[in-house]
């Protein structure tokens, strides 16, 4: 035990532990969206999107209506034919319809700022 390089092991146990989220791992990259992922999560629990949607890291959110929004900063679109970049992100949040006339997503009536948030909160799903 002597051998051990105990200030590498304790700063790597430290960083394990920040990076314990719950359900989901959170990025700490700053988000590209613009938007304040806290205050998007408390957007997604206000806007009830939980109703419709699994959300992973929000305790309510267990819908099975709209697909599971896990992984989301690691999808390759967004509604199975956008883009999935932070621009797309925020305005499929914004206005589904006018993106996807067909979409069964409502149009939720947030604020551009508002789905910035949301979208930087989506961005933390990995």
């Amino acid at each position: 035990m002597g051998n051990l390089n105990w200030p590498f092991v304790l700063l790597l146990f430290a960083g394990l532990l920040c990076g314990c989220t719950g359900d989901h791992e959170v990025s700490f990259h700053p988000p590209s969206t613009g938007g304040n992922a806290g205050r998007g999560a408390q957007l997604i629990n206000q806007y009830e999107c939980g109703r419709c949607h699994t959300i992973p890291g929000l305790r309510d959110a267990k819908g099975v209506f709209g697909p599971p929004l896990n992984a989301m900063s690691r999808r390759t679109y967004i509604a199975g034919q956008i883009p999935n970049n932070p621009h797309n992100l925020v305005q499929w949040i914004l206005s589904p319809t006018s993106m996807k006339p067909q979409t069964a997503m409502p149009d939720m009536g947030l604020s551009e700022k508002q789905a910035r948030d949301v979208a930087a909160y989506l961005e933390t799903l990995q």
